[in-house]
């Protein structure tokens, strides 16, 4: 097996994958802005079977940590615009209880005390291995679990489990693709908020370019028939010019 050390700015493929059925699906955040190893990391955690998001820097971070609903956040400390550990106290003093596992190339005591100090879970230094990395993150998740954790998206009378994988509306049980259930996924993690293509492409297809093809509206196009169709009030809304939305007009 290949070597699963990530340093500061480089990374080795080759990953010690435990079996699916032996652990529960998390939603993770990266905030790394080293870009290799940012995207080394969803991968990799995708791979396992995890949903993962990331930021590029720490302001960036914040809004995604305070806006979405997430296992655990893995936060470098050296971040443009916002640093790691300010990211983290500004979380904290919004009574946001999120774990956080920081990742640094600051490895000396001071540094990791400074780090849990700042309201961090856990402070695993560069470089690290995958492997150590995953076992001290299901930790974290763990005991988040222990204090109830939220697994199920409900907007209107569409519900998305997304640990069971189950999407039903109206109590009537919805059959979707693997990417129309992430797509939908997403599109409620957000709920109310407008997702741009670009927020689609890499956060659902994994693309950090635009493929100039009509991908997207394909698979809006399937999950709005399965959604919406048959039912009263429309859930899943174009809007023209900036993206997509999922919101209630009931309310």
């Amino acid at each position: 097996m290949q070597n699963d050390i990530i340093g500061h700015e480089t990374t080795q493929p080759g990953l010690p994958i435990a079996p699916q059925a032996q652990r529960s699906t998390m939603r993770l955040l990266i905030i790394e802005d080293d870009r290799d190893a940012a995207d080394y990391l969803v991968k990799a955690f995708r791979e396992v079977g995890h949903v993962a998001d990331r930021a590029t820097d720490g302001e960036e971070g914040l809004a995604l940590a305070l806006d979405g609903q997430y296992d655990v956040l893995i936060v470098d400390r050296m971040l443009p615009k916002l640093d790691g550990l300010s990211v983290i106290g500004s979380l904290r003093s919004k009574s946001i209880e999120t774990p956080v596992l920081i990742l640094s190339a600051l490895g000396q005591v001071d540094d990791r005390v400074k780090g849990l100090r700042s309201g961090g879970d856990d402070y695993l230094a560069k470089p690290y291995s995958f492997s150590e990395l995953l076992a001290r993150i299901e930790v974290l998740a763990r005991r988040r679990g222990s204090r109830g954790e939220e697994t199920v998206y409900r907007i209107a009378d569409l519900e998305l489990n997304r640990l069971s994988h189950q999407v039903s509306r109206a109590g009537q049980e919805l059959q979707l693709q693997p990417r129309e259930f992430r797509l939908l996924e997403y599109l409620m993690r957000h709920a109310g908020q407008v997702v741009t293509r670009t927020m689609l492409l890499e956060n659902v297809w994994d693309y950090h370019f635009d493929p100039q093809t009509n991908v997207i509206d394909v698979h809006i196009s399937r999950l709005r028939s399965k959604i919406d169709k048959g039912f009263a009030q429309p859930l899943l809304h174009t809007v023209r010019g900036a993206g997509y939305m999922i919101r209630d007009d009931g309310k």
